[in-house]
């Protein structure tokens, strides 16, 4: 039997991940749950409680083994996935260790840059602009795009269920683009990942037992950043999006907003970014006496309705098409404007 070519169909691979993410998130529940992680100094935690920060591990893990099961992926992935694994292993080694800043900094640089010079993939940013030095500027810009991708995943990692049901909810939304316009390789890839995070609910869901923890949030945020440059939109009648503006860029604004949102707040009291604190909009949400439950259902329902919004202007004339995208760029900035306005949870 040659292994090479062993391959399940998706539906397989799919039952496969799940059980694997649950198998696997609860050995590392139980071999993690009398862990004693070294202190992190002057941050602000929702709860004192402690929560094993170790589920990404076990869903990155299942992940890669059963986009295995699919056959042989093509090259570009599968180099990906091995930078994929890198950056998790250096987030498991930040939630044992707690390294400077700067350092996961220059770890997160080096893991990004390498696949996408290597597979020459990136946003195309210059032709944007109008300008030409070689896709140097296109490399920093996509670079950039994935780190903040990864960080802004990380950074929603801050209560329990919200870092599964938002970057399930990306997933669905690259499943259907992606299907959409036949670029199956990249669905299948999307669902895989998002039944890893599916078994990992299990164990997420209010009151946690497990979170993702760096290892995770950062893995994840990696390949739906790849992803979202590896999609190619370049319909032939549709010129509202190209492949240097393509929808699957609007349907990160979640995470997106509530980085933005504590990062701006931080600065401008004068606290360290980097520095954990509940000033994300689900703390300020909590705030306001919402529950955590009903906090991931207005999570869950914004996504959707964006989502949405999106998809319509899709299969609509290029006028309303620029009308919808125009709207939920004001959409985006209302929410930050409201969401920065909301009192920060103490």
């Amino acid at each position: 039997m040659n292994l090479s070519n062993f391959q399940i169909s998706l539906t397989s691979a799919a039952l496969v991940t799940i059980f694997l993410s649950i198998l696997f998130n609860w050995i590392t529940l139980h071999r993690t749950k009398d862990f004693i992680p070294k202190e992190r100094k002057n941050e602000e935690r929702l709860s004192s409680r402690y929560v094993p920060p170790f589920g990404g591990i076990a869903c990155s893990i299942a992940f890669l083994i059963s986009s295995r099961l699919l056959g042989q992926a093509e090259s570009n992935f599968l180099y990906i996935g091995f930078f994929a694994v890198i950056i998790s292993i250096i987030g498991l080694l930040d939630d044992l260790y707690n390294f400077k800043w700067y350092l996961k900094l220059i770890f997160q640089i080096i893991i990004v840059y390498i696949p996408l010079y290597n597979l020459n993939i990136f946003i195309n940013f210059e032709s944007l602009i109008g300008i030409d030095v070689n896709n140097s500027l296109n490399y920093i810009v996509s670079t950039i795009w994935i780190m903040l991708i990864m960080n802004a995943i990380n950074f929603i990692d801050n209560m329990d269920g919200l870092a599964v049901v938002v970057s399930s909810a990306i997933c669905i939304q690259i499943a259907v683009l992606t299907n959409y316009l036949n670029q199956y390789k990249l669905t299948d890839i999307s669902i895989l990942l998002l039944c890893a995070i599916g078994g990992f609910l299990f164990f997420n869901f209010p009151p946690a037992k497990l979170y993702f923890g760096d290892s995770g949030s950062l893995f994840i945020g990696f390949c739906l950043g790849f992803m979202s440059i590896l999609y190619n939109w370049a319909p032939e009648d549709i010129t509202v999006y190209t492949s240097t503006l393509s929808p699957i860029l609007l349907i990160f604004s979640v995470p997106v907003i509530d980085f933005l949102v504590v990062v701006t707040y931080r600065i401008s009291i004068g606290k360290s970014p980097t520095i954990g604190g509940t000033d994300h909009i689900s703390h300020r949400l909590l705030g306001k006496g919402f529950s955590e439950k009903k906090v991931l259902s207005i999570f869950l329902s914004y996504s959707i309705v964006t989502f949405v919004l999106i998809y319509v202007s899709i299969f609509t004339s290029t006028q309303i098409s620029y009308l919808i995208i125009g709207s939920l760029f004001i959409l985006y900035f209302l929410t930050y404007l409201i969401s920065i306005r909301l009192k920060v949870l103490t």
